[in-house]
């Protein structure tokens, strides 16, 4: 029976019981939560994949597995120290993984883990992205992967935008006409058995564009970072010289180079009577459509050239004063789909021979297939004017070189410069710019230094006819207040908004440090680089180039203590219940508490296996010493609002806690202070993080962690055997009685001392005789003495 039982289990998986991808867009910038939950329904251990495809743009920021309860944050290290980490686990028999990204336009994250008979896993992964717009329009791609069809199954998009949403496309979705606007998916298991019988494979997309009326674009400026996003509409299109260089080796031969012809023809008869074009192609020896210089792309000429096909190696273009008499914008197309292996083969002689040829001219590099030299085409690219981007060998390959040439075949304006006046701003990303492409967006973020109340900005560019100049001053407005209610309702309130302009300042200024260090030659240099990409990478927890995530599975044994008689719950619900009165987690040594509801108090005595349970009527904005531990430092405070009264005892108040606080003296550079509102987890000591509650994250600050997960709960390690958690109760139609508030719990409480004070601190002593108890109670003046019996 056993064999037997094995050899059937070999095509039998675990049961994805919830798969959940929320992503949440906040001007541009996105942050995607995927959950999944797993479970053995199998007499023995299997293994469960977890799998998200990941846009390249995009930095990972958070993964978590939970088991039996306890959360399991992966770390971000720099790479080195997170190969020791792995290194050691698997020393020890542990199974880990480190995952580091990769120079690709779609990355697999993936994590194997083995799950013991019965037992449950949930799987949380973020990351962060800033959506390019492009061909008019921002694009917001989520793939729905979950391996199998699934009984709860959601896809949760919401997009805020400080100015209005003109369109947004994605069925069965209508226009919006706000600055708001909101997807949901969540098909049943009849209809993805409709697309598959292995369950959705797919990708969801959505197009949105916003309305900019002002020529200097949309400024937003929030808790002393600023974004600027700059894309005119209406501007005349600019006239180009174009050189196509295209390889024609004999790795092209087959479908790359069919596929090419096919979309050189349809680029080819998009070109503007006004442009100039040449076509030159290269294998061992190079040929040139027309010799010289670039020709007009009238219809003869394009009718010739469709009968020639592709490539480019260097070609002299017109010279600069050509250029600015006839107002024409120089690039240059480079696809190829190998390495340099025939006379000039070296990387650094490649890119100095193509600086001198090139002049003023833009370069972007088309990387066709995976045994293109992508690292050198990037190279290429950003030391002449363009950007580098890969072309795979699908079967809309020709769609995807049309697709990119679409990008680039209006360019509006070039050299353009954006610039912050009076030394006001400081840190800024890239701020010059060689063209702006009809379609496009440029963004530049920086830091405003403190006492700035307008953000003088000013613009200079080159348009069709003539050199244009442009100033304008941005009123810096509080981030608290200024949001109107349906794009806070949208968001999830103004923490979140206030707090993606510093993300986003981060996410590009790493960006921006790594390009540097690609393009730097001094070891120095690259070094210190390095370095810099590496600090701000730990700092926002982004997993980048120069930083790994390690994983490491939870002990079986620990896997297999979760509960086995009822399928888990979706990972993503929210507590509802007004009251609790157990801890979610006993202690085996020491009694320990909660405080949740109107506030009512839980001590279990674990020994006794009985809880002891009281209330304390409190008055709205009294704060109230739940915990205090002078040896190990610890404090913690509750703030109480007040609520509405019961019908028939309206002379009894009644209170909820809206805020919580807790200080842990570190023994550091500083003591670490955690305040925790309905909105978000704030953490402040060497610096301070703020923690939204509806997405997933962790701090870790002198020994202290800090999570908030996907059960919309946060998890405080302060060292050895010292863990709290927080509910955070949410309403979704609220009765009068029932009011958003915090619920506290001691999940871990042995590493408290025996000084221990406050509304859920043990103090003086606690015994036990038989099934006696003798507890002693202090809180401020009051001395309690409870005697169990």
């Amino acid at each position: 029976k056993t064999a037997l039982l094995e050899k059937k289990s070999v095509v039998l998986k675990c049961e994805v019981t919830d798969y959940h991808v929320r992503c949440r867009v906040v001007s541009r910038y996105a942050v995607t939560t995927v959950q999944s939950s797993v479970w053995n329904q199998l007499p023995i251990t299997k293994e469960a994949a977890f799998e998200v495809d990941l846009p390249s743009s995009a930095f990972i920021s958070n993964f978590t597995i939970t088991s039996n309860g306890k959360v399991h944050v992966a770390q971000v290290k720099e790479r080195a120290a997170a190969r020791k980490i792995y290194d050691a686990a698997k020393k020890q028999g542990k199974t880990a993984g480190l995952v580091a990204t990769k120079e690709r336009e779609i990355e697999k994250f993936r994590v194997a883990v083995s799950v013991p008979p019965g037992a449950r896993m949930f799987f949380s992964l973020s990351y962060e992205e800033l959506l390019p717009r492009r061909l008019g329009r921002y694009e917001l791609s989520l793939g729905l992967r979950p391996g199998q069809p699934v009984q709860n199954l959601t896809l949760d998009v919401s997009i805020t935008e400080r100015t209005s949403i003109s369109f947004i496309k994605v069925l069965p979705l209508k226009t919006s006409r706000g600055g708001c606007a909101r997807v949901r998916y969540s098909p049943t298991l009849q209809q993805q058995n409709g697309v598959s019988s292995k369950g959705l494979n797919v990708d969801f997309i959505v197009h949105y564009d916003v309305d900019l009326r002002d020529l200097m674009g949309e400024v937003q400026v929030y808790d002393g970072y600023f974004v600027h996003y700059f894309a005119p509409r209406g501007l005349p299109v600019v006239p180009k010289d174009v050189i196509f260089v295209i390889d024609v080796s004999g790795s092209m031969i087959g479908t790359k180079i069919k596929q090419t012809k096919q979309a050189m023809g349809t680029i080819l008869a998009d070109l503007r009577e006004g442009d100039h074009f040449n076509i030159i192609t290269f294998s061992d020896k190079v040929h040139t459509w027309k010799k010289g210089r670039t020709v007009r792309a009238t219809r003869q000429n394009v009718r010739d050239a469709k009968d020639f096909v592709k490539r480019i190696i260097l070609v002299n273009p017109q010279s600069t004063s050509d250029r600015l008499s006839s107002r024409r914008v120089p690039l240059v197309i480079f696809l190829t789909d190998g390495e340099a292996t025939i006379g000039v083969t070296a990387g650094d002689a490649i890119l100095s021979n193509a600086k001198k040829a090139l002049g003023s001219a833009s370069l972007f590099g088309l990387a066709f297939g995976d045994d293109a030299d992508y690292l050198l085409l990037k190279r290429l690219a950003l030391d002449n004017r363009g950007v580098a981007r890969m072309v795979y060998e699908d079967a809309d390959a020709a769609l995807q070189l049309k697709g990119f040439y679409d990008e680039v075949a209006s360019p509006l304006l070039s050299d353009v410069q954006l610039t912050y006046l009076d030394d006001q701003a400081f840190d800024i990303t890239r701020s010059l710019f060689p063209n702006y492409f009809q379609g496009s967006e440029l963004v530049v973020a920086g830091k405003v230094k403190p006492g700035v109340k307008d953000l003088k900005v000013s613009m200079s560019a080159t348009d069709l006819k003539k050199r244009v100049n442009l100033e304008n001053d941005v009123l810096i407005l509080n981030a608290e207040g200024n949001e109107s209610a349906d794009s806070l309702k949208c968001s999830g309130g103004s923490e979140g908004i206030s707090s993606f302009v510093h993300r986003l300042w981060a996410y590009f200024t790493i960006k921006e440090l790594l390009l540097a260090k690609l393009n730097a030659t001094d070891p120095a240099t690259q070094r210190l680089l390095a370095d810099k990409a590496t600090n701000l990478s730990l700092k926002y927890n982004f997993v980048t180039p120069v930083t790994s995530l390690v994983v490491i599975q939870p002990d079986e044994d620990e896997a297999a203590r979760s509960p086995t008689t009822a399928k888990p719950a979706t990972a993503a619900a929210t507590t509802t219940t007004t009251t609790t009165t157990a801890a979610p987690a006993k202690t085996e040594a020491k009694s320990s508490g909660t405080v949740d509801g109107d506030p009512h108090f839980v001590v279990q005595l674990p020994k006794l296996h009985q809880n002891l349970c009281f209330t304390v009527d409190g008055s709205a904005d009294d704060v109230l010493r739940l915990l205090e531990d002078p040896e190990r430092g610890i404090i913690v405070d509750g703030h109480l609002m007040g609520a509405p009264s019961k019908h028939g005892a309206e002379d009894r108040a009644r209170t909820y806690f809206d805020r919580l606080t807790v200080s842990s003296a570190t023994g550091g550079s500083g003591d670490i202070m955690i305040t925790l509102s309905l909105d978000a987890v704030v953490v402040e000591g060497e610096g301070r993080d703020i923690l939204p509650i509806s997405q997933q994250g962790s701090v870790t600050r002198q020994g202290v962690t800090v999570t908030v997960d996907n059960h919309r709960s946060c998890w405080i390690e302060l060292g050895r055997d010292v863990r709290f958690l927080v509910l955070f109760h949410q309403y979704k139609h609220p009765s009068y009685l029932q009011m958003a508030h915090l619920g506290f719990y001691i999940t871990n409480g042995r590493g408290l001392s025996a000084s221990t004070q406050g509304l859920l601190g043990i103090s003086v002593f606690f015994f036990m005789c038989n099934t006696e108890a003798v507890f002693c109670w202090l809180h401020g003046n009051h001395k309690c003495l409870f005697v169990l019996q």
